[in-house]
């Protein structure tokens, strides 16, 4: 049965038309896409927007499908592994969408192919990816990691993100279809204290460095992060800090239609 799902994906001044839709996968984190579906819930628009629709979310942690089946059981979820399970998910979708996933996910070159080839012909891919390689918290954590205290735990500093760089992303796109578009948008997130910013920061870029280390050795390498954060991020007349969040958005379209 076709019907006329989301009639725009929206980002600040980009707007894409999307096409009438039988089906609507989220590959990517489980947890966000029930963030994403609650969010349209509350909104009361969640039951126009995708009526009929068969929606799939994918993460390759069994406690994040439990849980997302558990909160959305109207949904279906699935543990996989990307890029390497995707191909069993049968393809034909109209939409795959990822929000501040992929970045933990390596070889994007591998990676975006294998999203692609999930698309019906016209079907669209819309990713969003965090690109804080270049902010003070990100160089801040790499560089305590690096200290002559910390190489015991870390020989070989953890990568935390997988991203390219955006001409990068730019080369593989194109190798994949001619329509396609990029953009970015620098998010300032209004932060109560520094403190705060750590608590955001640990369960994202610091938890490759934390994963490695015991609960004491966490706090203290938290302790020398956090003394460098009040001259990284001055805060503003009012006591807030303004934390600098830059993501990387792009949709394509599988060529063929």
């Amino acid at each position: 049965m076709e019907f006329r799902a989301l009639p725009q994906i929206q980002s600040g001044a980009h707007t894409a038309r999307a096409r009438p839709c039988r089906a609507h996968p989220f590959a990517g984190c489980a947890q966000h896409s029930g963030h994403w579906l609650r969010a349209r819930q509350q909104h009361g628009r969640s039951g126009r927007a995708l009526p009929g629709a068969r929606v799939l979310g994918v993460d390759s942690s069994e406690n994040m499908v439990a849980a997302a089946c558990a909160a959305h059981p109207e949904f279906e979820f699935r543990v996989c592994e990307a890029p390497q399970g995707l191909d069993a998910l049968g393809g034909g979708f109209d939409i795959v969408f990822s929000n501040a996933c992929l970045q933990w996910i390596p070889e994007h070159r591998t990676l975006l192919p294998a999203l692609m080839r999930q698309l019906r012909p016209g079907g669209v891919l819309a990713v969003q990816i965090p690109v804080q390689q270049s902010q003070p918290m990100h160089r801040i954590i790499a560089e305590t990691a690096r200290r002559e205290k910390w190489r015991t735990a870390f020989p070989a500093p953890p990568r935390a993100f997988h991203n390219l760089q955006q001409n990068e992303y730019f080369d593989v796109l194109g190798e994949l279809t001619q329509e396609f578009t990029m953009w970015e948008i620098t998010y300032y997130h209004r932060m109560p204290s520094h403190a705060a910013m750590l608590e955001w920061y640990r369960a994202t870029g610091m938890r490759p460095y934390l994963d490695k280390l015991n609960k004491a050795q966490q706090e203290e390498f938290e302790r020398d992060v956090s003394a460098q954060l009040v001259q990284a991020y001055p805060a503003q007349r009012s006591g807030e800090i303004i934390f600098r969040f830059p993501r990387l958005f792009f949709t394509a379209v599988r060529p063929g239609a």
